[in-house]
């Protein structure tokens, strides 16, 4: 097993690639941290321990963060698939809150999360830092201007990680996912749009290889840049994207 008796923190563990994630780290052998606002789904064990938090409180991260380390007494490595999506939406019909909620979950949550376990990784000479941004940080769809900027941040942010933390044996990497089959993929279609059809028509015919990336894959991706196979990869942005990025 290729993440046997590792300690992985994963985020958004409640959602479709989230759980895909938890499952399969629990395959490979890990013990896993559950986190997500809401853990009621997920059952306790003594390999899984589901933590609910807000990741934009800075305070709700620390509190975890030392929990888990309490309950494992260490830390490998986090995992950060936390996210939300926007709506197509116009520019010009953003309000100030909806930019700020956006970036505040999907940039600000895992500065959050990084800062917090670094001292953690840096104590032991290693450890690994995934996060998820997107293919549309790549080619933008029309609409999705402050998701595509807050997935931006994340691949910017990650790969200064990657160098800053280097010198410590962390290796900091982002994993870009394609048009996935989750309940998430119909958030991005313009209100009063028919979720199914926008599905079919727009997302899966714009992936090459023909299908939406299912969370599996995203899950195996995961599960290779987490274990020792990947042991010199850092810096890297992994497209999962069925060529959507070409």
């Amino acid at each position: 097993m290729r993440l046997e008796n590792e300690v992985f923190v994963l985020t958004g563990a409640s959602g479709g690639m989230g759980r895909e994630t938890v499952n399969r780290f629990l395959e490979e052998g890990a013990f896993v941290a559950a986190l997500d606002l809401n853990v009621d789904s997920i059952e306790k064990t003594d390999r899984l321990l589901p933590i609910a938090v807000d990741l934009t409180k800075e305070e709700e991260v620390a509190k975890a963060f030392t929990e888990i380390n309490d309950t494992f007494g260490r830390i490998t490595g986090l995992v950060n698939i936390a996210g939300i999506a926007q709506p197509a939406t116009p520019i010009e019909e953003v309000t100030l809150k909806e930019w700020e909620k956006i970036m505040s979950v999907n940039a600000t949550a895992p500065f959050l999360t990084c800062r917090e376990v670094t001292p953690y990784l840096k104590k032991q000479g290693e450890g690994v830092i995934i996060n998820i941004s997107s293919i549309s940080m790549v080619r933008p769809r029309p609409g999705l201007n402050a998701y595509v900027a807050s997935k931006g941040a994340v691949v910017s942010f990650s790969q200064a990680l990657a160098i800053e933390l280097a010198q410590y044996g962390i290796r900091v990497n982002v994993v870009n996912p394609g048009p996935a089959d989750t309940n998430m993929l119909g958030q991005f279609s313009a209100k009063d749009a028919d979720i199914e059809a926008t599905k079919d028509t727009i997302f899966k015919k714009s992936v090459p290889l023909g299908k939406l990336v299912q969370p599996i894959d995203i899950a195996n991706s995961l599960v290779y840049l987490c274990s020792k196979e990947a042991a010199i990869v850092t810096g890297s942005v992994l497209n999962v994207d069925g060529g959507r990025g070409i």
